[in-house]
């Protein structure tokens, strides 16, 4: 039976693999699945930021040695990375130069092999499988904008966000620009919007097979779990 450590950077993320994430993957067979935050807002090196990656990297290991039998991932945004100096992320910076489906998959690559290369020549693979999201946690919301626009009581907006989803190939390349992030998107028809409440009331409505059907790397990552059972 399969124990799984889901490392994230906020609240949200936490939330959202409480409520959603782990009661699927209970039924798939996993023992334990449990959501750790990267550290605290205090310990973040700027707003919106997340940990260095020394030391997250330092716990990952701490944890993979102390819980032999424990499998680790992660789940972070690609854009709120480090990607310079002493805390970068690995493959960060050299991923602004790739087109865009390989930038996920260039840090996800070089997380790997940095954590197999602490543990060492014998460690095994699969117990560290790093997911990284190529914007925010809210573009998974754009994978059923009616569903979304319902959870919230806001059924007005639902023709708005189809627009903004109706614009890229799939709801996880919604771009990052500081004026058009996804939560900006959001926040700009929907003022009240509370990322910890509404993101996971709309992810409870819109459910984990429809976001699978439209994130195809979110789903990737969530059948790589599955093969762990």
């Amino acid at each position: 039976m399969t124990r799984l450590f889901v490392y994230v950077e906020g609240h949200t993320e936490e939330s959202f693999v409480k409520e959603i994430v782990a009661p699927y993957l209970y039924d798939c067979g996993f023992s334990l699945v449990r959501p750790r935050l990267i550290g605290s807002a205090r310990q973040r090196n700027r707003r919106g930021g997340i940990r260095h990656w020394n030391q997250v990297r330092r716990d990952i290991v701490h944890h993979l040695r102390e819980d032999q039998g424990c499998v680790i991932t992660t789940m972070v945004d690609y854009y709120g990375l480090p990607r310079k100096g002493f805390g970068a992320w690995p493959g960060r910076e050299k991923a602004d130069m790739l087109a865009f489906p390989e930038k996920v998959l260039m840090v996800e690559g070089a997380l790997s092999e940095d954590i197999c290369n602490e543990m060492g020549r014998d460690f095994d693979r699969s117990r560290f499988i790093p997911y990284v999201m190529m914007h925010e946690f809210e573009a998974l919301l754009f994978s059923d904008c009616e569903r979304f626009a319902t959870s919230i009581d806001r059924p007005d907006i639902t023709l708005s966000l189809q627009k903004i989803r109706n614009g890229f190939p799939n709801p996880e390349q919604i771009d990052d620009s500081p004026d058009t992030a996804p939560s900006k998107r959001i926040s700009a028809l929907i003022p009240e919007y509370q990322k910890p409440l509404h993101g996971l009331l709309a992810t409870l409505e819109i459910g984990l097979q429809k976001i699978c059907a439209e994130c195809p790397h979110f789903a990737k990552w969530l059948s790589c779990l599955q093969e762990l059972r």
